[in-house]
């Protein structure tokens, strides 16, 4: 775990699912077809450092995936309270997401940011960053 001031991070367990969940739907850009319990638990068995939560005095501040293949490093779901944000909650989270790519050997890191969010623009780029216009994001969905 590492402290910041008031700041905690610390990996998710499975007893913080649901407040996982209900922190999104306050303080995300919005709801993915992997925002349901079955998902993020999915997401925590299989690689229980993933999901990087930051909290102040045990409150849900902040969250961040970020998610290793071993061969590229992810990252998803950088949400921060909204009371919290421009504090530094954001930068913690993504300092603790490279240490942990660092640390399994990944070489660079990409972000889903949707091109809507334009609040979260500054953040990412204050992180260092930047859009890739050369790539387009293609997808399917395989269930529901």
């Amino acid at each position: 775990m590492t402290a910041m001031n008031d700041l905690s991070i610390r990996s998710a367990t499975a007893a913080d699912l649901d407040e996982v969940l209900a922190f999104w739907k306050t303080a995300a850009e919005g709801t993915s077809i992997s925002d349901d319990s079955d998902g993020v638990a999915r997401l925590v068995a299989r690689d229980a450092d993933a999901l990087i939560l930051a909290e102040v005095d045990g409150v849900l501040v902040g969250t961040v995936i970020a998610g290793f293949d071993g061969w590229r490093c992810h990252l998803y779901r950088l949400a921060v309270h909204p009371d919290r944000r421009r504090r530094g909650v954001g930068s913690a989270l993504l300092a603790a997401a490279e240490e942990r790519f660092t640390a399994l050997g990944g070489r660079r890191a990409d972000a889903m940011v949707l091109d809507r969010n334009t609040s979260a623009h500054h953040a990412w780029r204050a992180g260092g960053y930047g859009p890739e216009p050369q790539w387009s994001r293609w997808v399917k969905h395989l269930s529901g």
